[in-house]
């Protein structure tokens, strides 16, 4: 069953795909009935499902808690976020098949703590891979993760390279990726079920900017602000059409009707939270390509006001050494690494309830 609205006419009409911003069963039911093709899941996400939907899984979390009596709240997090994932996943396997493993992945994020330890991001995204065929692995665009993605990819990782905010890192990985691909192709390894995806975090760029025009008073238009992301999506995207990268690019972090619209009509997914989905598919926007239309120069000079932003939109901006240091990337790196000690912690309420309340 599909029901009609905004979205599902442009998956149906245009190149753009778009993703579940979450693996909550009823919110990817959701999703999948109006046309979306994937799901992607990090600490943050996790969580939230885990408290909106505590009454599917607190069953599962005591019984897996019985069944392993040795293990600590660490490792029982894992398994719990492992298991949701996995949940979200199976939502996914008739649009896998449909789509000849193409599309109808769930992502699922490597332990953001890991973001210095190349070793620990690759062994963990071997793990994340074989839990099933549609699992996409999120690996953060930082220098250790860019380090693992040419790998991954030539071992048959479908990775989903995220923690992603500017031109420079989306070019990084769209060159390792390649890599990988090249080096399966010259083993006559099958490519055909390949579908890498690199997240550009937009909202989170525009976020960032947001903290620096405040912070250190740069004078811009706080319209202008709302383009940040969207300047550097669109860019790089215009340089993947060139250089032909087989990645595709991936928005992701929303904020405004923006970072829909302007990316319709692109070879591009969006991945779109629950709430945004139900504006845009209750508003009366006319679904029409504005992928190839450039951001008015306007604009883009009022955010080149901001050092932080000529950083990100310019191809040669930063240097791998430079991204992890990056404003956008500590800030988001630091909410996930947060995010996933409120998990554990959670799952310590269930193994060491707090005497003092009933």
């Amino acid at each position: 069953m599909s029901f009609n609205g905004p979205l599902h006419e442009m998956s149906q009409t245009t190149p753009t795909s778009y993703w579940n911003d979450s693996c909550s069963v009823e919110e990817l039911t959701y999703a999948i009935e109006r046309g979306a093709v994937g799901a992607t899941s990090n600490p943050v996400i996790v969580l939230n499902v885990l408290k909106k939907e505590m009454y599917l899984w607190e069953d599962h979390i005591r019984q897996v808690i019985v069944d392993h009596p040795t293990w600590n709240e660490t490792a029982v997090a894992w398994k719990i976020f492992e298991d949701v994932a996995v949940h979200g996943a199976k939502l996914l396997l008739p649009v896998f098949e449909r789509e000849q493993g193409r599309r109808g992945r769930l992502s699922i994020q490597t332990d953001p703590a890991s973001y210095r330890n190349p070793q620990a991001i690759l062994q963990q995204a071997i793990h994340f891979a074989s839990l099933l065929p549609n699992m996409q692995v999120k690996v953060p665009a930082t220098k250790a993760g860019l380090a693992i993605v040419e790998e991954a990819t030539y071992l048959g990782i479908n990775v989903n390279v995220t923690v992603n905010f500017t031109v420079p890192q989306a070019l990084a990985v769209g060159e390792a990726v390649e890599r990988g691909l090249k080096r399966r192709e010259a083993e006559g390894l099958d490519n055909s079920r390949m579908s890498p995806v690199n997240t550009m975090m937009v909202g989170r760029n525009d976020d960032w900017m947001k903290v620096l025009a405040k912070r250190d008073g740069y004078e811009v238009e706080p319209e202008c602000l709302e383009w940040a992301g969207v300047a550097c999506f669109k860019r790089a995207y215009s340089i993947y059409q060139e250089r032909g990268y087989r990645c595709r690019l991936l928005s992701a972090a929303y904020r405004n009707f923006y970072h829909w619209t302007e990316f319709i009509g692109g070879d591009v997914s969006l991945t779109i939270p629950h709430e945004w989905q139900v504006k845009y598919n209750s508003s009366d926007v006319k679904v029409e390509p504005r992928m190839h239309i450039p951001v008015d120069e306007k604009i883009i000079q009022q955010l080149y006001r901001i050092p932080d932003f000529r950083r990100a939109y310019e191809p040669d901006g930063m240097t791998i050494e430079e991204f992890d240091s990056f404003g956008a990337t500590v800030r988001t790196l630091r909410s996930f690494i947060e995010a996933w000690h409120n998990f554990v912690a959670v799952i310590r309420d269930f193994m060491l309830p707090n005497p003092d309340v009933k």
